[in-house]
């Protein structure tokens, strides 16, 4: 639709590198306890489980999905409370400033290897106001996510449902000269903003990486601001 290649002219998309690292967050739970010396170590040891139970359940209360996002293994989490969303990436990856972009994390060795998120303004309510997902992932693909020099092929698109949310998440291919970029991507629409995130690698490192890609895009999710 017209007001959908509106967004995507001004949404734009570049992979330069300027690296620096950036520390994760875990919660932590500390106690207090004051025993008697009679009640000693076990009187401690129930007052620690106990407290940490307390805790785990409060914070798995608020923030579950973050908590199970956290706890996979070989994947680092990124909560973004400002904008409203959250994410898993890779271990390893490096945090990498691109202008136009809110978070970008690739491989230093691989730099065809990344997720990136972006954001524009836009009144819309739902992603299917669009169209179907076909529809808009080939049209942001085209015009937002790959060059047009790229031979660009829409391999699937699909929508599902999370929290109340609809996503379209899409995997494609962009095939330059001397190398062919495999990708996966989620859209959405919610707090008003039009969400993009992206991730991939190079072709010839597709189904070694393709599993860890597909934990990326799924995990995505954005909270009510």
């Amino acid at each position: 639709s017209a007001s959908f290649n509106q967004m995507a002219l001004q949404c734009p998309a570049c992979f330069t590198v300027c690296y620096f690292r950036r520390r994760n967050y875990y919660p932590r739970v500390k106690a207090e306890v004051s025993l008697s010396t009679e009640q000693g170590r076990a009187g401690r040891r129930q007052a620690l489980s106990l407290g940490a139970m307390v805790a785990f359940v409060s914070f798995s209360q608020g923030n579950s999905a973050s908590l199970a996002a956290e706890a996979k293994k070989g994947f680092q989490l990124v909560s973004d409370r400002k904008d409203g969303y959250s994410f898993l990436y890779p271990f390893g990856w490096q945090e990498v400033v691109v202008q136009g972009q809110d978070k970008v994390f690739k491989d230093v060795i691989e730099p065809l290897e990344s997720v990136s998120v972006n954001m524009i303004s836009t009144n819309k309510q739902d992603v299917r106001e669009l169209g179907s997902p076909q529809e808009v992932a080939d049209a942001l693909i085209k015009r937002v996510l790959a060059p047009s020099t790229q031979k660009i092929k829409l391999v699937e698109a699909s929508e599902h449902d999370a929290d109340g949310k609809a996503y379209y998440t899409f995997e494609f291919t962009a095939q330059a000269p001397n190398f062919t970029r495999h990708a996966l991507g989620a859209i959405v629409i919610a707090n008003g903003k039009f969400y993009t995130l992206t991730t991939g690698a190079n072709e010839r490192r597709w189904e070694k990486m393709k599993d860890r890609l597909h934990t990326v895009v799924d995990s995505f999710k954005i909270d009510k601001l």
